[in-house]
């Protein structure tokens, strides 16, 4: 099931990243994805998933943020694997 989720967002803010409601929307979108699998609270596959994006892409965009993509222990290896 999808759901939508609405956030206030001062005009400033918006001014002053140069964007409008929807790529901000995308860019909180994206953020909130590397965040989210940074703290191991969801895989590469579902971030990527719900991006609408390749999974391979999405880890790119998480290491440039500074994820550790896999460490060494099996609750990693089981995270990233249960998407298939």
């Amino acid at each position: 099931m999808k759901q939508t989720i609405s956030i206030d967002c001062p005009s400033e803010i918006l001014i002053g990243l140069h964007l409008n409601a929807e790529s901000f929307a995308e860019y909180i979108k994206h953020q909130t994805a590397i965040s989210l699998f940074k703290e191991g609270k969801i895989s590469s596959g579902t971030a990527a998933t719900w991006l609408k994006i390749p999974r391979v892409r999405f880890l790119e965009m998480a290491w440039d943020a500074g994820a550790t993509l896999l460490e060494d222990s099996s609750d990693d290896f089981a995270r990233e694997t249960a998407d298939f």
